[in-house]
């Protein structure tokens, strides 16, 4: 297998830079209520890190000093850190596009009864993340009974006018495979989805958007105990399409951690792959002339961006 930085020096691209600083995901903690096992994070019940209130206003004095347009929510499941109400209601003053990745079941958990009206009012955009339509591959990769949990959850998000016709509730869902193969393309599979839980289900969604998973953290360490890691980072190299590479997301996104330190997307964060030294590297010294169109570190785990129609937060980024 060619290395990826290899793969793209032979494009054209000696080093990969970033376009612009459109989106700054925030990672809130890598606590959560599921320890789902294609989790790049290892996110779970007992991980303890968490985004604590001085790096929170770090971030509300970066975005507001930079006039970044869009703030993206992320976790483990950000709703649990304790600070989340305060952070989305600072950003919603300063007029900024935000988008919380929920994994639906959060909203069932003891007391965040209310959290579906709180994010309408604030007009917090949704990604929500469901693995499938289907009932037993949900639970097998999230725990008994997960599928009903998020079909209630998608029904309190309706009910509280999410995936209606107010373009300013915006309610999208995120799915991946379930093991070792690429995701069905995304606009048949958001088909299915729709008539699955459309006519089946009454729900409302506006699209759907479709994840590769990631050969790192749980979902590498079950490639590796079924002996599929290195067969199925091949298959990702051999799908290697140069066309994703401009909307690649670390090209417009620069992600921050639990603690403050910034990565060029979650993905190396999980794998602690910090800045380019001579980089800002942490959000109390953001610097968005110096971040804008800084170098990106690169690993072979890029091959899970740039595999057939690609692979982004935004679903996928060409024709495949």
């Amino acid at each position: 297998m060619l290395n990826f930085a290899r793969r793209l020096e032979d494009l054209g691209y000696p080093e990969l830079r970033a376009a612009g600083v459109g989106t700054l995901q925030v990672n809130l903690g890598w606590r959560c209520n599921h320890s789902c096992k294609h989790c790049h994070l290892q996110a779970g019940p007992d991980r303890v890190e968490e985004m604590d209130r001085e790096t929170v206003q770090a971030v509300i004095a970066a975005v507001a000093k930079s006039r970044i347009p869009t703030v993206d929510l992320t976790g483990g499941a950000p709703e649990l850190n304790p600070h989340f109400l305060y952070l989305v209601e600072s950003l919603s003053e300063q007029g900024v596009r935000l988008i919380d990745r929920c994994n639906l079941t959060i909203l069932l958990e003891p007391g965040m009864e209310a959290l579906p009206e709180f994010l309408a009012r604030h007009r917090v955009e949704l990604v929500c993340s469901l693995p499938s339509f289907q009932e037993e591959t949900v639970d097998r990769l999230r725990g008994a009974g997960t599928f009903r949990k998020s079909l209630e959850a998608l029904r309190r998000l309706n009910e509280a006018g999410y995936g209606g016709e107010d373009p300013d509730l915006v309610l999208n869902l995120m799915a991946n495979p379930a093991g070792a193969y690429f995701p069905a393309a995304q606009a048949d599979l958001e088909a299915r989805f729709r008539q699955e839980l459309g006519q089946r289900h009454r729900l409302r969604f506006h699209h759907l958007y479709t994840l590769f998973n990631m050969p790192i953290g749980r979902f590498r360490d079950f490639l590796e105990r079924s002996g599929n890691y290195r067969r199925y980072l091949d298959r990702l190299a051999v799908s290697f399409n140069p066309a994703t590479v401009p909307g690649l997301m670390c090209r417009h996104l620069l992600s921050v951690a639990w603690d403050g330190r910034l990565y060029d997307c979650d993905f190396n964060q999980a794998l602690d792959l910090p800045l380019q030294p001579d980089l800002p590297q942490t959000i109390r010294d953001f610097d968005m002339e110096a971040l804008r169109h800084r170098p990106i570190r690169l690993g072979d785990h890029c091959y899970g961006c740039t595999a057939g129609s690609g692979s982004s937060c935004g679903g996928t980024l060409a024709e495949g």
